[in-house]
Parts: structure tokens; sequence; C-alpha cells
């Protein structure tokens, strides 16, 4: 088995997408920067949303142009409906990224559509990019709780993920979208999805809204996970979903899988300076919970 775990950070789109202070696509692109010499091997650099309802996303293009060309991180956008589809095509992305979620009131919240428009748009979504040669990637939010229904049974999750599978996705992630889960939770979906489907194009996406995020990437690493969402500085949280506090910080993520003896090919330093660099732009004091230590065992007084 492989002891290398692979990290999207998050943190330009779904961390930033919900802040009280906005920042313009450059201060965005320098953020990627940093992250990409940090050594972070995969970044959701953008969304392709209108801009009017969620501001702190204009400029989708400017930061796609930005990155053409560059081969060293596996750079992936979101896209709501087939015009943000069409938007980040012409724009250049190579992946693209559909986010339904699993329960018919988050979906009614969120976009104000059913949940079974929501995987018509997204199976829509799906294949006409693999018809134009791009790569996908399909979330499935509130995989394990929703906000407004409660628990969600995995049989609706399992349905969800083969339609999405099915209309051309080839990596799934698994979203704990408001942190609600726990590691028994996390290991009987994992356990029941990779009876049919390959784990290495499975993924995790937790939220550490209840202090149970690394907790919850420990049960998905013990069920053969080996992608995992994060989120630098633990910035984030759903806009449209009660209680979702920040993501799982991706400094914490990688500290404990470093110590575990898992390789991410991340340089926490560099990282650390990421996470310095955005909390200056914010205006705010962020960071995973090992921050404060880790700048101890740097900077011992």
């Amino acid at each position: 088995m492989s002891n290398y775990i692979y990290i999207n950070d998050v943190g330009p789109r779904d961390g930033l997408q919900n802040q009280a202070t906005i920042l313009d696509p450059q201060a965005r692109i320098e953020l990627i920067n940093r992250l990409i010499d940090s050594g972070i091997p995969g970044i959701e650099i953008c969304s392709f949303v209108n801009p009017k309802a969620v501001p702190a996303m204009s400029g989708a293009d400017q930061i796609v142009k930005a990155f053409e060309g560059n081969q060293t991180c596996d750079f992936s956008v979101l896209v709501p409906n087939m015009k943000g589809y069409e938007l980040a095509k012409d724009a250049g992305a190579k992946t693209v990224t559909v986010v339904p979620s699993a329960t018919e009131t988050m979906n009614q919240k969120n976009i104000n559509m059913s949940l079974e428009e929501t995987l018509d748009s997204a199976k829509e979504i799906l294949k006409t990019a693999t018809a134009d040669n791009l790569n996908t990637r399909a979330y499935i939010s509130v995989a394990w709780e929703c906000p407004y229904e409660g628990k969600v049974d995995s049989a609706r999750i399992l349905s969800i993920a083969d339609q999405l599978l099915d209309a051309g996705a080839t990596e799934l992630i698994l979203a704990d979208t408001i942190g609600a889960t726990n590691p028994k939770d996390v290991s009987v979906l994992f356990r029941q999805i990779t009876q049919n489907v390959d784990p290495s194009i499975l993924s995790a996406h937790f939220h550490d809204t209840r202090a149970l995020g690394l907790a919850n990437v420990v049960a998905a690493l013990n069920e053969g996970i080996s992608k995992f969402d994060a989120c630098i500085g633990g910035l984030g949280g759903c806009p449209f979903a009660p209680g979702a506090a920040g993501n799982l910080a991706t400094e914490d993520l990688c500290s404990m899988l470093h110590q575990m003896g898992y390789q991410t090919n991340v340089d926490l330093i560099k990282l650390l300076d990421a996470v310095e660099y955005i909390s200056k732009q914010l205006k705010k004091d962020i960071g995973g919970r090992m921050t404060p230590w880790f700048r101890k065992s740097l900077y011992p007084a």
C-alpha cells in the first residue's frame, strides 16, 4: 500500500467565498502560488458562480488564465450550472467540479432547486465535460448529515454516487459539510461505498465543527481512502449550511499525517508562510490547532 496521501487545498474557493474581507483576483493568485510553492498537489482555485451572488469569486477567468500551462499542480474549479461550466471551459479550466447536496431541503436552500433537478444538472455537466475531454470531480454534500433533515440514509448516498459516476465523474468526494459526523459513521459509509467503488477515486471533505476532523480522517484512512480536502488556516464553512464552522485546516492534516509516517510532499514551513500571508490579507488571525505549537517549535523564546 502506498504511503502517499494526496491533499487538495480548497482555500482559494471554499475558504474565501464567505469571508468578510473580499480579496481581489491578484491576492488570490498570490495565495495559490504560495500553496504551489509549499508542495500542495491539488488546489481548488475558484468558482464560476454569479459574482453578484458571491462577490469573493469575481474574476474567476483571470485566475484560471494566470495558471495556464502550469504543470506542477492539479487545479480544479467549481461550476454550479451549465452557464458556469461554459464560462469555465472558455477560460481554459481543465478540471471541473459539481457539488450536488444529498437532501431535498439543502438543495432548495442552497440553489433553489429540488434534489432531482440538482442531480440532473450535475449529470448534464459531467456528461458534457466528459465529451469535451475535461477532467471531472463530483462532491456529494451533506453526505452524513444535513442541517435541515438530520442524518442521511447511506442508501441515498450510494445511489447518488452511482448516478454521478455513471454520468462521467472520475473522482467522487464525500463531504461532511457541517462537520456533524464521527469516525464510526465515516467508517461505515466508506466501507459500504468501497464494496463497489475503487477507493482510489474516492476522497473525503471534513469540517472541524465538533473537533472531529482529524479523527474522521483516520477513520477514512483505515478504509483505504488516500485523498483528502483541507483548507489553509481552517477557513471556510458553507454559507447556506447553518452551524457549519471552518474546514479541516490543511496544516493540521499535514502535521498529523507526517507524524503518522505518511508522505504528502508538503513543506509545513512554507505552508505556514502561506497561512501568515492569508491572515494578513484577511486582517484576522487564522490557523489550525497545531499552528501555535508549530510556531513555538520554530521560534522558541
